[in-house]
């Protein structure tokens, strides 16, 4: 990775060395520059997030809570109008030390233990891309549109979702009985 790019990334860094036991907090605002960083497929448009970081810090471990609140720009699948999307999400991460960097469990991140900082710029963008739904509808669009829309949209995609999901089939097979 470039340098230029492993300072901008440092300024996402929460420094907990220094820390007294307890409860701290920091704010970050992110906004297109920040996405830059990322090798993203998804589009995001004139974003402006605050995010507020918790970082809870214990002898031995580290516990963050990352919020995100703020908008993005979306294009509407339907109009092809932009508009603002809210996006607001939390997640909770604890931050363990160990001999190297591993985040095979989920919500729990190992950093060696000589680390005195943890970045948590991969945090806020899995936060943010989680707050971006799927399809994308405007809200100037009418319940009427969206019902037409239903009918022509292919099916089959539905189906295949739900087959991996024992709730669905549960719903399925109550639905054929009757």
């Amino acid at each position: 990775m470039h340098t230029h790019f492993m300072d901008k990334l440092r300024n996402y860094d929460v420094s907990f060395s220094g820390l007294k036991t307890g409860r701290h907090e920091f704010r970050f605002e992110i906004d297109k520059e920040f996405f830059q960083l990322f090798d993203t497929e998804q589009e995001f448009t004139n974003p402006k997030i605050a995010v507020d970081v918790l970082l809870d810090k214990h002898s031995t471990f580290l516990e963050f809570e990352i919020k995100v609140k703020g908008t993005v720009e979306l294009v509407c699948d339907i109009s092809n109008e932009n508009f603002d999307h809210p996006i607001e999400n939390e997640i909770k991460v604890l931050v363990k030390f160990g001999e190297e960097y591993d985040d095979s469990e989920e919500d729990v991140i190992t950093i060696p233990a000589a680390d005195h900082a943890f970045n948590v710029a991969q945090l806020i963008y899995e936060n943010v891309a989680l707050s971006i739904p799927m399809k994308k509808i405007s809200p100037n669009v009418s319940e009427e549109d969206l019902a037409i829309l239903d009918k022509f949209s292919p099916k089959e995609d539905d189906e295949e979702e739900h087959e991996s999901d024992p709730r669905w089939d549960a719903l399925k097979n109550l639905k054929n009985k009757n």
